[in-house]
């Protein structure tokens, strides 16, 4: 059995973001708190006591505060049930929330060696000192098992796989710590409990949707897919900056090739958006938006949605 928790669903920023007045970040600070939201992590389980987290946000500690499956066990003066987290690029809405880890408890990040190179070259992320924190370098289309805080298998299977993306904007114009060929900077994960053969799939960045793609999670009991903007130029329409979801490395979910039709009609048991920017309308239910995105079969969960496969 899989357990999965959204700590958040947000882009970056969250909702609402810390500087914008836009329709969506003013509704959540006023008559609809529920559409508050931290930026995109999971959490996910096969027995309940140990967990893995993919990316860490910057709302982590806020995120842990808000998850009892990830509060320390009653007794115990220092615990985490938190065994490792799983990166799947260097962006620093899947990284900064790292620093909240840094008080002492054993786990390990497993990363591509692009990513792992980017937390190398940024003194900061020392003070994850090596004694507690390992890291752990995973490879495209190479299956890992994370291990338990005692070295022992968890029982999971995690295969890391090439997404159409972008490197982190931050290095956009500068020399990348891993060089500037290979792939890695952008990575979806299947994740696989061994023993009953349940499975989903993470695809928080997405620039497009490949054949191959699609051909790799058909069929899957659930999908989280990037849903950072609705339409391409969402931004740029709305006032709020300059640059488009494809030159952000996002696909939108409606229009011509988005997620919501590219991803019809692959018998994908669950889809559920991650990864939404504080600009996207779908963010308010009962808009024309959310409406159509709910008839594609599509949702967007609430922080500290738990979902059991």
């Amino acid at each position: 059995m899989l357990r999965i928790v959204v700590l958040g669903a947000a882009a970056g920023g969250g909702v609402p973001q810390w500087n914008c007045g836009c329709t969506v970040c003013l509704a959540a600070r006023s008559d609809n708190p529920e559409l508050i939201s931290t930026q995109a992590s999971i959490a996910f389980s096969r027995d309940g006591i140990h967990w893995y987290l993919v990316n860490a946000s910057p709302d982590l500690r806020q995120q842990l505060i808000a998850t009892p499956q990830l509060h320390p066990a009653r007794g115990k003066l220092r615990h985490s049930p938190i065994a490792g987290v799983i990166l799947t690029n260097g962006e620093v809405d899947a990284v900064a929330g790292l620093l909240s880890m840094r008080e002492g408890s054993p786990f390990s990040i497993y990363a591509h060696p692009r990513v792992l190179a980017i937390l190398q070259a940024n003194s900061i992320f020392n003070v994850l000192g090596e004694k507690n924190v390992m890291r752990r370098a995973v490879e495209v289309n190479q299956p890992f098992e994370p291990t338990l805080p005692d070295g022992s298998p968890s029982g999971i299977e995690v295969l890391p796989f090439e997404v159409p993306g972008k490197g982190a904007w931050y290095l956009e114009g500068k020399t990348h710590p891993a060089g500037s060929d290979g792939v890695g900077d952008t990575l979806g994960l299947r994740v696989a409990d061994k023993a009953s053969g349940q499975y989903f799939y993470f695809i928080a960045a997405c620039a497009r949707v490949t054949d191959q793609l699609k051909a790799r999670i058909r069929g899957a009991p659930l999908v989280f897919f990037d849903g950072t903007v609705w339409r391409d130029d969402e931004l740029v329409a709305a006032g709020l900056g300059q640059k488009t979801g494809q030159s952000m490395g996002h696909i939108s979910m409606s229009g011509d090739h988005g997620a919501i039709e590219s991803l019809a009609g692959l018998d994908i048991g669950r889809k559920v958006f991650l990864h939404i920017n504080n600009s996207n309308p779908a963010w308010l239910r009962g808009s024309d938006e959310r409406k159509t995105l709910e008839r594609a079969g599509w949702q967007i969960p609430g922080d500290g949605t738990e979902i059991t496969l």
